[in-house]
């Protein structure tokens, strides 16, 4: 009898295991996404990314914002003609737990003006928290920080 829960047991943990990979790698594939809806502009699946009732704190504010504000910082570059012209991310740690998600990473972000085709890299670290809600995955909260001088 106790073989067979052992068994049970290694079964379930190794069930969980393969869940937590899938769900990381949805989660992954989600903030790739996140990075290629700026990169085209498109404010509508962006937001899709995004919770209700999120909660974050990126660099560009002074103060942490809310779902309604989520797209300031790319309509605020978009208005001034500039765009993000190309990227590189470094995932650097994921967790899933359940239903909730987090994920941090580096990335490289080159914003180009379409006047004077002037190009500006942004070199941040990001952690998201991700929660699975009606089906898929959604932002629930972050914080971006620039990259410090030594790259890190």
């Amino acid at each position: 009898m106790l073989k067979a829960i052992s068994f049970l047991l290694a079964l379930t943990a190794a069930a969980f295991a393969q869940d937590s990979a899938k769900d990381a790698a949805q989660v992954w594939n989600l903030e790739k996404a996140y990075w290629e809806y700026v990169k085209t502009n498109d404010l509508e699946k962006y937001r899709a990314l995004w919770y209700e009732d999120f909660l974050g704190w990126p660099y560009v504010s002074s103060a942490p914002i809310r779902k309604d504000h989520i797209t300031d910082w790319i309509t605020a570059n978009t208005s001034k003609g500039v765009k993000l012209q190309s990227y590189s991310i470094e995932q650097l740690a994921i967790r899933v737990t359940g239903y909730i998600a987090i994920n941090d990473y580096r990335i490289k972000a080159d914003w180009a003006t379409s006047k004077t085709a002037e190009v500006r890299t942004d070199a941040l670290r990001i952690t998201h928290t991700w929660i699975r809600t009606h089906g898929t995955w959604q932002i629930l909260g972050g914080m971006s920080a620039p990259v410090n001088a030594d790259g890190k």
